[in-house]
Parts: structure tokens; sequence; C-alpha cells
């Protein structure tokens, strides 16, 4: 892959759109990970508005301080780039303390809370500044496991890395400079107070989702360890397959009408 190429293609894709649509540019919020500091360095690129939107709920000291460096690398090289924090933590706990305990004792349901109170707050930024949501999900999490939360990190308005595999994100991040302290962070989404990686959760590296994704071989001579990787990777991609396709609509046939 030439990858400042595909940079440059996507940020020229990225300001075409807006323009278009006639936006003054991008939101997204930093999560002090890898996705959304190529998405925000893309949306840079375009020298339209930016605003990088900071919203912790309950957050861990390492994943904010990664957030703020690749914010401050973001202005120093880029211009029109802003920076708001948008402090959730009390308003996650308002709306726990409404809840029963059956809801407060699953775990992914609070977790995928957290991403959609987030995604409230940026579109409510971004409706306010003439700007649109920048999805920061990537083709393995997208179009593979399914690994985001719907109406969460998976309500955007456009997905400009959608189309890339991880590793290629990781590639195309190191070549446009991001800082070295989130190219080495391990991959995590955030949301859950033991600071539990993506891996921990889906039981897999991303390097060996990438391989099931393509996967079209003879399964018969695979290891053990491939075999599991496959079966994790179909059992993820079933059971989330509801957030990769159209919202099902009961059409009415025409005889009842």
């Amino acid at each position: 892959m030439k990858h400042q190429e595909v940079a440059n293609y996507i940020s020229d894709w990225l300001k075409s759109y807006a323009d278009k649509a006639g936006m003054d540019g991008f939101i997204i919020g930093i999560s002090g990970g890898i996705d959304s500091a190529l998405t925000s360095t893309l949306c840079a690129m375009t020298g339209k508005k930016l605003i990088c939107l900071s919203m912790p709920i309950h957050q861990k000291s390492d994943e904010v301080s990664r957030a703020d460096k690749h914010i401050a690398w973001l202005k120093d090289n880029f211009n029109d780039v802003h920076h708001q924090t948008i402090e959730l933590t009390s308003t996650f706990d308002t709306m726990s303390a409404a809840f029963d305990d059956k809801t407060n004792d699953n775990f992914l349901a609070m977790a995928n809370t957290r991403a959609r109170l987030r995604m409230t707050t940026l579109y409510a930024i971004g409706q306010a500044n003439n700007l649109l949501v920048a999805g920061t999900g990537n083709k393995v999490e997208d179009f593979g496991v399914g690994f985001y939360t719907k109406y969460g990190d998976g309500g955007v308005d456009l997905s400009p890395i959608a189309d890339l595999m991880k590793s290629e994100v990781y590639a195309i991040a190191g070549e446009l400079g991001v800082i070295d302290d989130i190219l080495q962070a391990r991959p995590t989404d955030g949301l859950w107070d033991d600071g539990r990686t993506d891996e921990d959760q889906i039981g897999a590296t991303y390097d060996e989702l990438e391989w099931a994704m393509e996967f079209t071989g003879d399964e018969s001579v695979l290891s053990d360890r491939e075999k599991e990787v496959l079966r994790i990777y179909r059992r993820f991609h079933n059971a989330n397959k509801h957030k990769m396709v159209a919202i099902p609509v009961c059409e009415i046939p025409e005889d009842l009408r």
C-alpha cells in the first residue's frame, strides 16, 4: 500500500464531502487510541475546521494523557484544530442512578451506554458548529467482527478509515508522524473500568482477525490456534451482523394496503 498517497486520497475525499455538504469541517472524539488518532490527522489534513472532543467517563489517566498529547501534536502541525473537553462522568453517574440494579450489573449494557452518551455529545457540539461527525472504525471492526457500539461509536456521518485494515491504520499513522505513545499502546475501546484491551475482549489479535477475515483456504490443514481464531471471528461476525446491515423494515404487502 502507498501509505502517503492513501492518506492524501482520504483527506481529499473528506474535504470534497464536506464542501459538497456545505459543512465547515469535522468533529471527532479523541480516545487516545490509534483509530481516532489517524482519523483526526486525516481530517486536519483537509485544512478545514476540526474539533477534537475529549469526553472522559471514569477515564484512565494513561488514555487521557495519550489523547492530550495527540491533540497537542495536531495543533503544532495543522491549522484550525480546536479542542474541547466535555466531562461526562457526572452525567453518566446520574443515568446509572436512574437505572435498576439489573441494568447497572450488566457490564456490556453500561459500557455501551458510555459510547451512546458520547455520540449524543458529538452530535450536539457538531451541529452547533456545522461540523460532520467523523467515524473511527476500521475495516476489521466495522465489517469483520462488528466491534463497536450500535448508535454509539457506530453513529457517525462518514467513515474515513473503514476500508483500512488495522495493520494499515498503524502503517499510515506511522507515515504521518502520529506520536509513539499512541503507536505503541495496546488497542482498547476505553469503555471498561478495568482497562481491558480489545484483545482481552475478543480473544484474538487484530493480525489474527485480519487473517480470518480474508481466509478462503482449506481448513483441514490449519493449526489448532488458526481454527480457534476462525471460530472466534465467525462467532463475532454472526452475532454482530445486525450492526452491519440495514435496519430490518417490515414491508406491508400490497394486498393488505
